[in-house]
């Protein structure tokens, strides 16, 4: 398998410095060459990611570059894109007229039409894109999928996927820059969620509102809900609930049974450089006893942006078949929108 050529472009986003890190150790395992990072105007937005001591040593020994040096890099396969949310798919689609694969952190920036130039970029350049929807590799959720292929959970009727924490004054107050704010900034992991599920969903209520807890006007509980033929399913992401974010839940109730993951994820306590996870999922069959227990295990433990990063180098190298099409991904930044309010 050839070794990958890559860069990061910015360190303002949520991620930045787990996927900086991933690429040191990826960079390792000789499955990608990390030729260096930058840092642009843009990532100030972000209460500055990059400032914090913890984050900034992720960044150490990586050859610091601006913009341009990293486009213009000879031989330089590809790039993760990092900036602050409402810049990525500025320095994406940069990188796309380049002819760079591309792994663009979620959820893609606020402007539909600049989203609709980058698919249609990559697509006409036959380009591998890729988005930071990390928890598409999550073992429990893979299986959960399978199982719904092979109709073990028979006809789908919905699903529940919410994901809330707690943010400081701060950090909810730099919401408001996004539509739907909570919503867009985490509940768009919900969303890709229930649209790889569900499908397209005939109708879509955003119900996003501000808790007003410390003066806040941001939108800092996020919730839409996607009305289907037979059911509603719904997203929801709140930046306020006290202990939400060990309660991570993913519910698909199907007419042959209902799994639940929760929570979908925990970190394990074993020393690790990459962000591992671990899932407990509980089974449960309809039948007349309203009181039937379900099965409950644990899925296997895995590098969130370890699995990530694999599945992008397998995809430019051939070697496995990106699932997540230029369509889904055009349609699903969509859906996020709408469930936003735009």
């Amino acid at each position: 398998m050839k070794r990958i050529k890559i860069a990061q472009i910015g360190t303002g986003h949520d991620h930045a410095a787990d996927t900086i890190q991933t690429l040191k150790l990826l960079d390792k395992a000789g499955i990608y060459e990390l030729v260096g990072y930058c840092i642009v105007p843009e990532d100030n937005g972000n209460l500055l990611e990059f400032s914090y001591e913890g984050k900034k040593k992720c960044y150490t020994n990586v050859k610091q570059m601006n913009v341009e040096e990293i486009l213009n890099y000879d031989g330089l396969d590809a790039v993760a894109i990092e900036t602050e949310d409402r810049a990525l798919t500025k320095y994406a689609l940069m990188a796309a007229e380049k002819g760079l694969h591309i792994q663009m952190d979620k959820p893609g920036g606020i402007d539909g039409d600049e989203f609709e130039r980058l698919i249609d970029t990559v697509e006409s350049k036959k380009l591998v894109f890729h988005t930071g929807y990390m928890y598409r590799y999550n073992p429990a959720v893979l299986k959960l999928k399978q199982d719904i292929a092979e109709g073990k959970l028979g006809d789908i009727i919905s699903v529940e996927a919410q994901m809330n924490c707690i943010h400081g004054i701060e950090k909810r107050n730099w919401m408001g820059n996004y539509p739907g704010g909570m919503l867009y900034y985490l509940g768009c992991h919900m969303i890709d969620l229930v649209y790889s599920i569900m499908g397209d969903p005939e109708e879509i209520i955003p119900l996003s509102c501000s808790s007003g807890l410390d003066g806040t006007t941001a939108e800092d509980f996020g919730m839409a809900v996607f009305k289907y033929k037979n059911g509603v399913s719904f997203a929801k992401s709140n930046a306020v609930e006290i202990g939400g974010f060990e309660r991570r839940q993913l519910v698909v109730v199907g007419t042959k049974g209902t799994v639940e993951l929760c929570p979908f994820e925990w970190r394990s306590n074993e020393p690790t450089d990459v962000v591992a996870a671990q899932v407990t999922e509980v089974r449960e069959a309809f039948s007349a006893d309203w009181h039937q227990k379900g099965e409950h295990h644990f899925s296997p433990m895995y590098g969130r942006y370890d699995a990530m990063f694999r599945a992008f180098a397998d995809y430019i190298n051939g070697e496995k078949h990106n699932p997540f099409s230029y369509e889904y991904e055009r349609k699903l930044h969509k859906i996020i929108l709408k469930a936003c309010g735009e």
